[in-house]
């Protein structure tokens, strides 16, 4: 993989950034900004076909992949697997998930996602390949990470870091941060713009996150359709939501008594309900 330049800062009279946005509300507030209460969805701020910014959203207009710093601890030809652990790895479980999208908020599949992050003590392992692993996207630009809370080292705040490659474009390199972290307030490195949403499950923690990718895509040609349903709901074909059921545009579900439709193919999981991702499902 070949990696396109860093850049940590913008050039003056860039105009205001989801990134910048994102740093002002932060530097506000401890606590992740989550569209509409629940899981910050990417696809939420394409609404109306408008394109995405990058994650992070730095582009200066040279450079097409904007980038935090790889740091020292890369190591090429990480081992392909979705899950960094056993069952017997010390640390708090984690399994990060969320979908990789192009600017027109649809989803990109096969992109490689390639992960590595300090133990639960804050080592990485430079001998062997512990906590390091790829991955690619699915077909509905989807990922799942098994892995554990990364422990602290001086100077840093909890991270993990990733590339992130689309098929035939250049990578992006950047690191993705917990929230409610003291040490967010004193690493240089620290962006609000790559924070996960995180919460308990469990004994282990469960987190989310949306790439967005310098993909070029079309928009729909009508975002959202022009012939909604009319009438009151009735019984949806695909009965009630339950994770684990893999949804295809189109399909309807109840949660909560409520009607839903798909819009676009997924698996769920627990915390993605209807009324958390209004980039999956809206009511009706």
């Amino acid at each position: 993989m070949t990696e396109s330049s860093s850049s940590e800062a913008g050039p003056p009279g860039r105009p205001i950034s989801r990134k910048n946005l994102l740093r002002a509300a932060v530097a506000a507030s401890a606590v992740p900004l989550i569209a509409g209460g629940g899981i910050a969805l990417a696809r939420d701020t394409g609404a109306g076909g408008a394109p995405l910014a990058l994650t992070p959203a730095c582009d200066d207009g040279d450079d097409p992949t904007p980038a935090q710093m790889e740091g020292p601890y890369f190591k090429p030809n990480s081992p392909l697997r979705t899950s960094l652990v056993t069952s017997g790895t010390p640390g708090t479980p984690l399994t990060v998930s969320g979908y990789v999208f192009g600017r027109a908020c649809k989803p990109v599949s096969g992109v490689l996602l390639d992960f590595w992050q300090a133990d639960a003590g804050g080592a990485y392992d430079m001998s062997g390949f512990a906590f390091r692993g790829h991955q690619f996207t699915d077909a509905t630009g989807a990922f799942t990470l098994t892995t554990v809370v990364a422990g602290l080292y001086p100077g840093r705040t909890r991270h993990i870091h990733v590339k992130a490659q689309a098929p035939g474009r250049p990578v992006l390199t950047t690191q993705l941060y917990f929230p409610g972290e003291p040490r967010n307030a004193t690493d240089a490195l620290y962006d609000p713009a790559l924070l996960m949403n995180v919460r308990g499950a469990g004994a282990g923690r469960q987190g989310t996150f949306d790439f967005v990718l310098d993909v070029a895509q079309q928009p729909d040609p009508t975002d959202p359709p022009t012939d909604p349903p009319t009438g009151p709901p009735t019984d949806p074909p695909g009965g009630t939501w339950a994770a684990g059921t893999s949804y295809r545009a189109g399909d309807r579900v109840t949660y909560d008594g409520v009607s839903f439709r798909c819009l676009q193919a997924h698996s769920a999981i627990a915390g993605w309900e209807p009324p958390l991702v209004p980039a999956l499902w809206e009511r009706g």
